[in-house]
């Protein structure tokens, strides 16, 4: 090594499950879960066709975005949602949409989805993680790639052919952009680090999933024991983790990028968390959008679509306000319990706003006339029917179907200073197509003005989402593990909503 070579990370052996990484806090969707590999089982009988079809699109997409965060390829919005939707298909790629040719493109994406069906078919067997499975793991990912980029001990970077499903034989120490190098284990390391690796994996059965999916992923980025395709590789055992659990594979996309990328670097100084929390976002993100698929319903090559609209109309009608057979009276009662929670955090959201509007209405009464309204609303209030549109308009967003079936309860702040109004919205509401004991909170602001003349409202900006994620919430939690998560939660809401305000004033 060179005397002005320095490192910005120097490798270390991989340590199992700490005790602080065992104690990270994910109570908000530990009771989440449990309430999914039910309502996972309800769907595989009344929407199995529309589950495959949602399995299937949730798997193109998680191969996409897998190469796109590595840099592979560069591939637009528009043709992702394309392909998600209709498969690998290269008359569905412009030359113009991506980086490289589109023929390449679907051969690796095709790679990709192999490699995670891979994942599928390992956990559908039983068959535990092994060397051997890992090493084919890695050559599935890398079919259609020949080459790879080698660094030197001096950080020197020349072409060598890619050892597929081989561990590397050359160190791949990336240098930064301020010159430092990132050290991984030495390729004599290597085989001894990955079996220490699934022994220890092979040993935490009883541990949160989530936790233990993000410990695999990482300790395996840590050793990166192949001289490419290393986080390909991580992501597709991130995904046989979480399946082997009972839950869904978790989708790291183009958007959340840097923020991955910074949550593995704070995992190599030993803090685990940021990385876990953006697992269980995603974790959560997923559920959601898997209760929210319909239910299936038969369409004939024969009727028109008119015909089929009706005839879906009917079937939503027959079944509004009613639970699929398989829910008995008693079960349905127990779901409904997530409501008794929803009021403990509506009481809990309403002293919150209170008091920050309170101190925000101190503020504006030495310089203006201030008039301050906190209001709780719901089915016990008969107003569940208020801010559907804005829910809706939410959910619909991330691809969440909220439902108005069951009650809906919220609390509304409101404060005027002279002619300018902020409205601050709550909602608590049931998410999923049928009823399935669980719950989100959202939160949206918006900020009015008003004439001289007649008081009239004279302009209005539109709703503005407050939450960059809903806090998500079930009849298996306990209202006194997520308080003050919860809290946290909607501090956050309430500063982006007096942020609009203030731009206003």
């Amino acid at each position: 090594m060179t005397s002005n070579s320095t490192y910005s990370y120097q490798w270390r052996h991989i340590e199992p499950l700490t005790d602080d990484e065992r104690s990270i806090n994910l109570r908000t969707i530990k009771p989440l879960y449990e309430t999914w590999r039910t309502a996972q089982s309800r769907l595989e009988q009344s929407s199995p066709n529309n589950l495959r079809m949602f399995n299937e699109k949730l798997i193109r997409r998680l191969s996409i975005e897998t190469g796109i965060i590595e840099r592979i390829y560069d591939l637009d919005a528009g043709t992702t949602e394309a392909l998600v939707t209709h498969g690998f298909i290269e008359n569905l790629v412009p030359h113009s949409s991506t980086n490289i040719a589109p023929a390449r493109l679907i051969d690796i994406l095709n790679d990709q989805e192999a490699a995670v069906k891979l994942m599928m078919a390992c956990v559908a067997g039983e068959q535990p993680l092994s060397v051997w499975t890992i090493h084919q793991l890695h050559e599935t990912l890398t079919a259609n790639q020949d080459t790879t980029t080698a660094i030197d001990q001096f950080g020197n970077r020349f072409e060598i052919p890619l050892l597929k499903g081989r561990f590397k034989e050359n160190p791949n120490n990336p240098r930064r952009p301020d010159g430092t190098l990132h050290g991984y284990c030495p390729p004599l390391h290597v085989a001894s680090e990955m079996d220490n690796l699934l022994d220890w994996f092979a040993e935490y059965t009883d541990e949160d999933p989530l936790i233990t999916a993000t410990w695999l992923h990482h300790r395996f980025t840590q050793i990166h024991p192949y001289q490419d395709g290393n986080g390909r590789v991580a992501r597709a055992l991130c995904t046989f983790a979480l399946l082997q659990a009972g839950l869904l594979p978790i989708i790291v996309d183009r958007d959340i990028r840097a923020d991955y990328i910074k949550a593995l670097e704070i995992a190599d100084d030993g803090d685990l968390s940021n990385l876990a929390a953006l697992f269980a976002g995603l974790e959560r993100r997923a559920i959601l959008q898997a209760i929210s698929i319909d239910a299936d319903y038969e369409v004939s090559s024969q009727q028109t679509l008119s015909a089929v609209a009706l005839g879906n109309l009917a079937r939503r009608i027959e079944q509004h306000g009613n639970e699929p057979s398989q829910i008995s009276q008693s079960q349905l009662d127990k779901l409904r319990t997530v409501n008794d929670i929803a009021k403990i955090l509506r009481q809990h959201a309403h002293h919150t706003i209170n008091a920050e509007f309170n101190t925000l209405n101190e503020l504006l009464s030495s310089i203006a006339a201030t008039t301050l309204r906190i209001d709780d609303g719901g089915a016990d209030y008969g107003t569940a029917h208020w801010y559907k549109h804005e829910i809706v308009q939410s959910a619909v967003a991330d691809d969440i179907f909220a439902n108005f079936t069951d009650d809906h309860y919220f609390v509304k702040g409101s404060i005027r200073a002279n002619d300018e109004r902020l409205i601050f919205v709550t909602s608590f509401h049931h998410v999923g197509r049928e009823i399935y004991g669980i719950m989100e909170a959202t939160a949206f602001c918006r900020v009015e003005s008003f004439g001289h003349s007649d008081d009239r409202e004279i302009s209005a900006q539109g709703f503005i989402p407050c939450s960059t994620e809903p806090f998500v919430f079930t009849y298996k939690t306990e209202s006194t593990d997520i308080t003050a998560e919860f809290g946290k939660w909607l501090d956050s809401a309430i500063a982006i909503a007096i942020q609009a305000y203030s731009a206003r004033l």
